[in-house]
């Protein structure tokens, strides 16, 4: 990049390493400098405005520039800037906010503990469920199935349960009693001439067999999104969740909901375990709980898993986990606020139904000669991008296309995310049908120019 001396670019280019980015070819192009956000727009150093149609990352519900969570944030802030939850401690705002959370989830809960991200929540509950074998006498119940393509987080811990291989190349995981069984992608995976209950009826078949293959009594818990987010938004197919917790059911295995991406409205109910009919004894929850403004997660755990964890740390004479920041007061008052405007502006509502409108009019580039798939439910759906609707092969490399689409739509104003060739789409939970429009009018643009370009 031929950025002037001193200037953001070039500062960035020489000091800053970017998660989730190619370094070398960092160095080439530089980064996208967003300076402002007002509702569901950005804007970057250069006053171009921009669509943020992924939320941020998964998370920006509320959109960016919210005042009642910047005054929530200031008030907390010049009343109690800091405190935390060790050694029987506790504050107004984090009590609040546990009450709430355990109020409002769809099935029933025991207790919330607070970390500060979602690989946070995960590696925690991954701490919670070995402690639990322990006290309950079973020391060999350690092991953990999460699926292919799954994504928990990036931590030693939560990496070993995500299921992408750039998660885990080179970092030498996944760690030791992590196991992968079967993304529940239908249109990718299933056999020919297989019916979507057919399909979830061979995933829950395999995840019995690697149960039994290990031995039932090691393995301790399930990882799931309901949703899969960063592997593709992969929706579960028709009677995928009910035969998945018969054989957990079965075999005594807990489940583990991670709901980083599909909590707080997403999926058109308030968590993506009411949505699919899951019963988890975990619960994860990030990103939306705060609309990211700023850094929180939770997990909400049963009285299944409560209450041997409280009999191991009476017997030990600690629960010997936590975080500093975690469930900090600040960001505990604006997750308060923030599901406060969820609830009151019917922001759940209004992911199901402008949700409908943008998967109903995505679905018209079916025909596209460039598109595979659309997939999605509420606000959070994707565009399997393919060379060859047949053989659903990719054009070139696998993602090469789908970094060329990401590039269009970006110089037509709208920010989105490819996961390898699906084009993901994921905006703030206020958008309108009117700016769904503008999203899909340049997402179309985008893949006629793209098709032009390979033809040539």
């Amino acid at each position: 990049m031929d950025a002037q001396p001193n200037s953001p670019e070039a500062r960035d280019i020489a000091y800053h390493l970017h998660p989730y980015t190619n370094a070398r070819r960092h160095q080439e192009i530089g980064p996208l400098i967003i300076e402002k956000g007002d509702g569901v727009y950005v804007e970057d150093n250069t006053g171009k405005r921009y669509i943020e149609a992924m939320a941020g990352l998964w998370s920006v519900g509320v959109g960016f520039s919210e005042p009642r969570l910047v005054e929530a944030a200031t008030r907390q802030m010049s009343k109690l800037p800091f405190y935390h939850a060790f050694g029987h401690k506790g504050h107004s705002p984090l009590i609040d906010l546990a009450e709430k959370l355990v109020m409002m989830a769809p099935v029933p809960m025991s207790k919330a503990f607070f970390t500060n991200s979602g690989s946070e929540a995960n590696d925690t509950a991954m701490k919670m469920v070995w402690y639990r074998s322990n006290a309950l006498g079973q020391p060999q119940r350690k092991k953990i199935i999460s699926r292919k393509r799954g994504y928990h987080g990036v931590t030693i811990a939560s990496a070993s349960l995500t299921g992408l291989p750039a998660n885990q190349t080179s970092f030498d995981l996944p760690i030791a009693n992590v196991l992968h069984t079967s993304s529940p992608h239908f249109w990718r995976d299933a056999q020919p001439g297989e019916s979507e209950q057919e399909f979830s009826t061979r995933l829950a078949d395999e995840l019995e067999q690697m149960i039994i293959a290990e031995g039932p009594e090691t393995v301790a818990a399930f990882w799931a999104e309901p949703v899969m987010g960063a592997g593709g938004v992969v929706v579960p197919p028709a009677g995928y969740w009910e035969k998945i917790q018969a054989v957990l059911v079965k075999y005594d295995i807990l489940l583990v909901a991670d709901e980083v991406i599909c909590g707080f409205g997403r999926t058109g109910k308030m968590f993506g375990s009411e949505t699919f009919g899951m019963t988890p004894d975990i619960m994860v929850m990030s990103k939306q709980i705060s609309s990211s403004y700023l850094p929180i997660s939770a997990l909400m755990i049963n009285d299944k898993v409560f209450e041997p964890l409280a009999d191991e740390s009476n017997r030990i004479g600690t629960f010997g986990h936590g975080f500093t920041a975690g469930g900090h007061p600040v960001a505990a008052a604006v997750a308060l606020e923030n599901i406060k405007i969820i609830e009151e502006r019917n922001l759940v509502d209004n992911a199901r139904d402008v949700g409908a409108y943008m998967q109903k009019r995505l679905r018209k580039l079916e025909s596209h000669e460039l598109v595979g798939e659309v997939r999605g439910v509420g606000l959070i759906m994707a565009v399997e991008l393919v060379a060859d609707k047949a053989t659903k092969a990719p054009r070139g490399n696998v993602g090469a296309l789908g970094v060329m689409v990401n590039g269009l739509l970006q110089q037509h104003g709208v920010i989105v995310r490819n996961m390898g060739d699906a084009i993901a789409f994921c905006p703030p939970l206020i958008i309108t049908a009117e700016q769904v429009d503008t999203i899909v009018d340049a997402f179309s643009k985008s893949l006629d120019s793209a098709l032009q370009a390979v033809r040539t």
